[in-house]
């Protein structure tokens, strides 16, 4: 699934060579907004999200990262480069950490490489503008789907240790948030629950498949 995928065996070796396979645990932050290191991450499995906070301490996803997904492509390459976004676990992810020196080098030595990269970087500018129209045209569906992995996120935290990811809010209260009656998230939820995707309970919402849930997102394709 990544765009390493049509590399041929030796020079994909070589881009990997010293890199570091880690676990991260649901609610783990492996970057905060405003560091200015160089970083490149292969998602191997799980799903991570990038998220932009608002000065009121509310968050924004901006991107859902599966398997496959390339992360921090841009900070190899962007001069006086400063992280954007905070990047956390939503659930349990398993993450390839490559050596930004390395992958310079690689990019350098080998079009194939830089090839690769742009494509990866072409398709994330092709996806912001699919998360602007989204973010104005999303169905009710899509948008309920946001606002609880939104919510379920920035309380992911408590989640690790096997502990379920759930969002904190009313029936009511979710209505209010994305511009609707409650009677409208009452079959919202209805359907998500049909699909196996939540689980309703007294003043929260358990996602009982976070990683389909993403998937709900359609016009968000980053993958």
């Amino acid at each position: 699934m990544s765009h390493l995928r049509g590399l041929p065996p030796p020079v994909l070796a070589d881009l990997v060579a010293g890199a570091v396979r880690s676990k991260v645990p649901a609610g783990a932050v492996t970057h905060r907004e405003g560091e200015g290191a160089p970083h490149i991450e292969l998602v191997v499995s799980g799903v991570v999200r990038v998220f932009v906070t608002a000065p009121d301490g509310r968050t924004m996803t901006i991107r859902y990262c599966r398997s496959g997904a390339l992360i921090g492509v841009m900070s190899l390459f962007s001069a006086g480069f400063t992280l954007p976004a905070t990047i956390q676990a939503l659930v349990d992810a398993d993450v390839l950490r490559l050596s930004p020196r390395v992958a310079r080098t690689a990019v350098e030595r080998d079009v194939r490489v830089a090839r690769a990269l742009l494509a990866e970087q072409s398709e994330r500018a092709l996806n912001f503008v699919h998360e602007i129209a989204g973010g104005a045209f999303a169905t009710m569906r899509q948008r309920v789907a946001r606002h609880l992995l939104d919510l379920a996120s920035e309380r992911a935290s408590e989640c690790a240790g096997g502990h379920e990811l759930a969002a904190p809010v009313t029936q009511r209260e979710l209505a209010d948030a994305v511009g609707t009656v409650r009677e409208v998230v009452v079959r919202v939820l209805r359907e998500l629950r049909g699909d196996g995707l939540v689980r309703t309970e007294r003043d929260r919402i358990v996602l009982v498949d976070p990683e389909h849930l993403t998937q709900e997102l359609g016009w968000n394709r980053c993958s």
